[in-house]
């Protein structure tokens, strides 16, 4: 799922050649991002575009021979001189007199030609990792050695035409992997494959054959003094395509600022968005007075602000992290706190009388996102977290952009995984305290993904623990949402800690955390009567959270209701399809109870007589607390469910767990069957988890 769809997309022709580009945004200036070499496309520019087209009106396109623009056959066509023509012509067919050029690599060398002989046409410039026929080259990247007989295509002999004609996708993963030579970049290098592979070998050796051709204008040093406009050069010291000494000349010559990204690779823009796009917003500011939206007003009264990050995927967490800033305020009555969540647990917090912070609204759908990824009760949870850095870098940028503007004193952020990500990847951004919550630490990977995944998890788990030992002052307060028993008894990976190790002296336990605990509620027969279930009825809850993922659950459920009335007749049987399953889309028996949304959900699971459930972790643990009996069905692949909720259960002796690709409708039936009459024997849930969780932040405050 994209972060941001585009508002305007269409094509442009020159020279019988199309090229396609995409509008973002309808802001008052405009941002044109430039394609660098055809090895990639405009998606290059996913950590930017959504988010500056809140302000500006972006433009991108697609450079000639990739992504959704035409491969023309012959050399001549993608020369330099012709490169900076579409560049005209995507600014002419939208409209944009003028633009602030944004370029990557070949496309830095566009934007600065450019700004230097059209600069009526260029406001700014940004280039990362430019490309320039100035300056010192890699030797492995000059023509003789891309027209040298190789014998064998090793390392960088792989820069060779006749290895792209003959094994073009061996050349691609090698130039991309060079691209990302950073550590732990493992999406992004599998991103720019994908990319490179909607073209081929044939169309690249052209464009390289194409840089023999001399433009009509001029690229030497002279044409860099020429360039008047502001320009911010960010280049890292490692670049392995572009030379760090090419972006340092290149912003010497246009009076321009260069900023050095240190161990960086030749693509920041695409692996630290975070730093970049701050970098970006800081330019446009300085040398424009374009600005910054998270630009700092003057203190206000002296009162105390925290703001609020609830995990969107479902609603248990919502519900405790209401519970957690209610005990809060008790501890700090004038506290303010500014919630900053997406749907559904906006609707749980207004309903609470709770503050939404106003870019709430701009932060990308991470349930429709997990919705997309999901299938038929199946959920890759890991892979799905890995293919949402797209919505996690642009909500990250409106919560930086929240933080900067408002003063506040302390971040609390529940599995806020874009905010501890990038703040320990630049801690220089943390402008606030930061209390972190979480239930799980640690990806495990499941079994179906084989070793590519276990070395995937391992990889995420091994910047994690790097990330927290090197910069110990990010966090806190690191909350562990339970105690030592609920970590996995398994190693972070090969040659990492042992997670019941390491966990513990990074993190303060809780215990659990519930919204509000079933012993505050009285009696379960006064809860009971108060909820209107009559006290001779047995009452039966269908419910999968707060997400769609669920919908396939809730239909074979409802397939083994006929079989289990013929056993209890009486049964009183009350489906909750949630805030995003749409109820008409459910075929419902003749006597089910179906119900959209329930506010007071939790009360209802510990009034019930037998609850089934998926292995949302929250939704288990307040039936555990009730001691109500539950069916639960893990997603299949959801790492968290299958470990680290399992595991947690098995610890309290509650639930029984089912397996969804056996549970058939006869299945289901006699399980219900069975667990009404078996006896429920469950570990004690502590009650004080929130008010324990308050004291540990109070002290941040």
């Amino acid at each position: 799922m994209r972060a941001k769809l585009p508002d305007q997309t269409g094509f442009v022709e020159r020279d019988r050649v199309r090229l396609h580009y995409d509008v973002f945004g309808s802001g008052p200036q405009a941002m044109l991002f430039i394609p660098p070499w055809s090895i990639v496309h405009s998606r290059v520019y996913k950590a930017q575009l959504p988010y500056f087209s809140e302000r500006f009106r972006c433009i991108a396109y697609d450079g000639r021979g990739n992504g959704m623009s035409d491969r023309p056959e012959c050399i001549e066509a993608y020369s330099l001189e012709n490169s900076v023509a579409d560049a005209l012509a995507v600014m002419d067919a939208t409209g944009t007199s003028q633009a602030i050029l944004v370029g990557l690599s070949l496309g830095g060398l566009i934007a600065c030609v450019l700004a230097a002989h059209h600069s009526d046409r260029v406001k700014a410039a940004i280039i990362a990792g430019t490309a320039a026929l100035i300056g010192p080259a890699h030797s492995y990247m000059l023509p003789q050695h891309f027209q040298a007989r190789q014998q064998q295509f090793e390392g960088w002999n792989k820069y060779n035409r006749a290895h792209w004609l003959a094994d073009y996708p061996d050349f691609a993963e090698h130039f991309v992997r060079s691209i990302f030579s950073e550590p732990h970049s493992t999406k992004q290098i599998e991103d720019g494959i994908g990319w490179a592979n909607e073209t081929n070998g044939s169309v690249l050796v052209k464009t390289v054959e194409a840089r023999s051709i001399a433009p009509s204008f001029d690229v030497s040093e002279a044409m860099y003094r020429k360039i008047s406009c502001p320009l911010l050069a960010i280049h890292g010291d490692n670049d392995q395509i572009q030379p760090h000494a090419r972006g340092k000349l290149v912003a010497e010559l246009s009076g321009g600022d260069l900023v050095t990204i240190e161990g960086g690779g030749h693509n920041p823009l695409g692996r630290y968005p975070a730093r970049c796009n701050a970098l970006i917003n800081d330019f446009l500011d300085r040398r424009l007075a374009i600005p910054a939206p998270g630009r700092r007003t003057s203190r206000g009264p002296a009162r105390k602000k925290a703001l609020y990050l609830s995990s969107p995927i479902g609603l248990g967490h919502g519900r405790r992290d209401i519970a957690v800033a209610r005990e809060l305020r008790k501890l700090h009555p004038g506290l303010q706190v500014d919630w900053l969540a997406q749907d559904p647990v906006t609707r749980l917090l207004e309903t609470a009388g709770e503050r939404v912070h106003p870019l709430s609204a701009r932060l990308a759908s991470e349930s429709r996102h997990i919705e997309e990824e999901a299938g038929e009760h199946d959920l890759h949870a890991f892979q799905a977290i890995r293919r949402m850095d797209e919505l996690l870098i642009a909500n990250f940028m409106h919560f930086q952009d929240a933080v900067d503007a408002a003063n506040y004193d302390l971040v609390i952020a529940d599995e806020a995984w874009d905010v501890d990500h990038y703040w320990h990847e630049h801690p220089e951004l943390k402008k606030a305290q930061l209390a972190w919550f979480t239930d799980f630490v640690g990806f495990v990977p499941m079994p179906s993904g084989g070793a590519a995944e276990e070395f995937l998890a391992t990889d995420y788990n091994a910047e994690m623990i790097e990330h927290i030992e090197g910069h110990p002052g990010v966090r806190d307060r690191s909350i562990f949402v339970g105690g030592p028993p609920d970590i996995l008894p398994l190693s972070f990976g090969k040659d990492l800690p042992a997670m019941r190790d390491w966990i513990p002296r990074h993190f303060d336990f809780s215990g659990y955390i519930m919204g509000e605990h079933p012993s505050a509620w009285g009696s379960r027969a006064e809860l009971r009567e108060r909820l209107g279930y009559h006290a001779d009825e047995r009452v039966c809850i269908v419910t999968v959270g707060g997400s769609a993922v669920g919908a396939p659950l809730i239909r074979r459920i409802l397939q083994s209701v006929p079989i289990v009335r013929r056993a209890l007749p009486g049964l009183r049987i009350i489906v909750v399809a949630g805030p995003r399953i749409d109820p008409q889309s459910l075929v419902v028996p003749p006597g089910v109870e179906l119900k959209a949304f329930v506010a007071d959900l939790d009360r209802h699971l510990a009034a019930c007589d037998l609850a089934l459930v998926q292995g949302g972790l929250t939704t288990c643990m307040e039936l555990t607390a009730a001691g109500t009996p539950f069916l639960y069905f893990p997603l299949k692949n959801h790492f968290e469910q299958n470990f680290h909720v399992a595991h947690r259960l098995a610890n309290y002796g509650a639930g029984r767990r089912m397996d969804y690709d056996t549970a058939t409708p006869d299945r289901i039936a006699a399980e219900m069957i069975a667990i009404l009459h078996a006896p429920v024997i469950f570990q004690p849930v502590e009650a004080d988890g929130a008010a324990r969780a308050a004291r540990m932040i109070a002290e941040l405050i």
